[in-house]
């Protein structure tokens, strides 16, 4: 059984990993605008923030209750 403090550590993660996928998503767009990029920068950029919302996906099927463990589908992030 997950305690409340081991639930709201997991959320705070989720939090700070939904984060750090956003300003990837974000970098990665403003490289692919620029067209100034290394095509292996790039792709070790998409790969990291695939394992990003990887662990994502992990943690809220950790959570009672979360959309991914109810369906098993992926969020859109």
């Amino acid at each position: 059984m997950t305690t409340d403090a081991e639930i709201e550590a997991l959320k705070e993660r989720i939090t700070s990993l939904r984060t750090e996928h956003h300003d990837l998503d974000a970098v990665i767009s403003r490289m692919e605008e620029s067209r100034i990029f290394e095509d292996d920068q790039l792709h070790r950029l998409k790969k990291k923030k695939l394992l990003l919302k990887d662990q994502i996906v992990s943690l809220e099927r950790k959570l009672d209750g979360s959309p991914a463990s109810l369906t098993g589908a992926r969020p859109v992030y």
